[in-house]
């Protein structure tokens, strides 16, 4: 067992799901051509002024709600110093002393522990632009698209201990975004991402230890492989009596390494001082009581709820609330047909296998919630029996035919006729004397190879009930 313990703390940049950006009318749309949603605003020409927002401010102002913050009423909005080749004016209008929102907190559950963290602040600020390096053609390129874009950085406080409860952490966040609409989650497109700061120190310490700044994690896997590998190293370095460096380091994806990217800057680096052109955001307490009545119900509520009122396990329940396009498409099969749970283990099982080999939201899944209800009723009729059910379950997703239509097209349908079963269960009765006469000198589990039989011959469309019950009076 380790001797150390270590913190984290992250730093998670959403960008909000605004038609323009925030401090100009350029839209935010993603994958146009490079520097086609640019204008001198966002672009830093001389004389130009920035208009903020004011869906932005809203949509900030939600976020820090959801996650119990307080949202000030007064805000400034701060000029960021630094010279990079895609900040086209030099300097990131963010925030800084007086943020949006401040103290909130964050409960996550990691190995059925209960944990909450706490949120140090939520500020707004635009998004730089981005390099582009060609090894091919010993070239950089900078597109400032993503220039302005609007952001919200939520800065937790290092109450993290181990990667496990950094990935639950995000994962929580990242849904409360979602369900708020107010950012679409995505890691690879950049629209949510975090830098992880990581430090250790011996087991039982309260003094922090010298932290590393982890960038390029741009998937809860990365997050998780990168915080673990930095602790190992830390660590190492400490056993070998070696110190560890304030620095800010890149997880290289394909090693599985963090690598040394630069000195750690400070606050005091940046030269922060409030922006001369905007003048302090107001956000009065009715606009803040109508956002938060617009607010809807949220991850955790309504993982909890789908408990007590469908009665479903908390693992099921937790899987099935942490998408909200999952969530609700539960619930519009919930709505159709009559058994939750049923229906719960449907989604978890088939629904899901299909979503992730198309790779499909449940939202744009051409199996539909009524689909999916009329398979389950087709089953309890004994129109159709759970093995055909599986069967036709990727054709109905593929084909977007109903589960009926599919049946019918295939002559699927179950076979609930007595006269034909009977038929059949006679002819494999006869097959096999040897088994039958064992059976009636005790060996019940040959049941098994009789109903097998049965369904073998008629391709898995026999009524298994009434083969079970033909059997049977046979046998007796």
């Amino acid at each position: 067992m380790s001797a150390y313990e270590a913190v984290i703390g992250l730093e998670v940049h959403a960008q909000l799901r605004t038609r323009t950006k925030i401090f100009c009318s350029c839209s935010t749309q993603f994958g146009r051509e490079p520097n086609s949603n640019v204008c001198p605003v966002c672009t830093g020409m001389p004389g130009v002024l920035p208009v903020l927002n004011r869906t932005a401010v809203e949509y900030a102002a939600k976020m820090g709600m959801a996650v119990e913050c307080a949202v000030n009423p007064r805000s400034v909005f701060a000029r960021k110093n630094y010279f990079y080749p895609d900040l086209p004016k030099a300097y990131q209008i963010s925030q800084y002393e007086l943020p949006l929102a401040e103290h909130g907190r964050l409960r996550i559950t990691v190995n059925g522990t209960e944990k909450t963290i706490g949120i140090t602040r939520i500020h707004m600020e635009e998004d730089a632009g981005k390099s582009i390096h060609s090894s091919t053609e010993n070239k950089s390129f900078v597109d400032l698209n993503r220039t302005g874009v609007p952001l919200i950085e939520i800065v937790s406080e290092p109450d993290l201990r181990s990667a496990d409860e950094a990935v639950a952490y995000l994962k929580a966040l990242r849904s409360i975004l979602v369900y708020l609409e107010i950012c679409d989650g995505n890691m690879e497109e950049g629209s949510f991402r975090c830098d992880a700061n990581v430090s250790i120190r011996p087991k039982g310490a309260t003094e922090l230890g010298t932290r590393a700044e982890l960038k390029n994690l741009n998937s809860f896997r990365h997050v998780h492989k990168a915080i673990e590998y930095e602790i190992s190293r830390q660590a190492a370095l400490l056993e070998d009596g070696e110190r560890v460096v304030q620095e800010t380091r890149l997880y290289d994806v394909d090693k599985g390494v963090t690598v040394s990217m630069r000195g750690k800057e400070e606050a005091h680096d940046y030269r922060y001082f409030p922006d001369p052109d905007l003048v302090p955001l107001l956000i009065t307490a009715e606009l803040l009581a109508d956002l938060k009545r617009s607010i809807p119900e949220l991850p955790q509520a309504r993982e909890a709820r789908f408990i007590t009122e469908y009665g479903l396990p908390e693992a099921a329940a937790q899987t099935l609330t942490a998408e909200k396009d999952l969530a609700d498409y539960f619930e519009a099969a919930a709505r159709l047909y009559p058994e939750p749970q049923r229906i719960s283990n449907w989604i978890l099982s088939d629904l899901l296998r299909e979503l992730n080999q198309a790779k499909t939201a449940a939202a744009d899944s051409p199996l539909t919630p009524a689909h999916l209800a009329e398979l389950l009723g087709m089953i309890d009729s004994g129109q159709i029996s759970t093995r055909i059910a599986k069967q036709i379950f990727p054709d109905v997703f593929t084909t977007r035919e109903s589960p009926r239509e599919i049946v019918e097209r295939k002559g699927l349908a179950q076979i609930s006729d007595t006269g034909a079963l009977e038929a059949v269960v006679d002819s494999i009765l006869s097959s096999n004397p040897k088994e039958v006469e064992a059976f009636k000198n005790g060996k019940t589990k040959l049941m098994g190879f009789f109903v097998g039989q049965v369904m073998r011959q008629t391709k898995g469309q026999a009524n298994p009930d009434l083969v079970n019950k033909l059997i049977l009076e046979k046998l007796q």
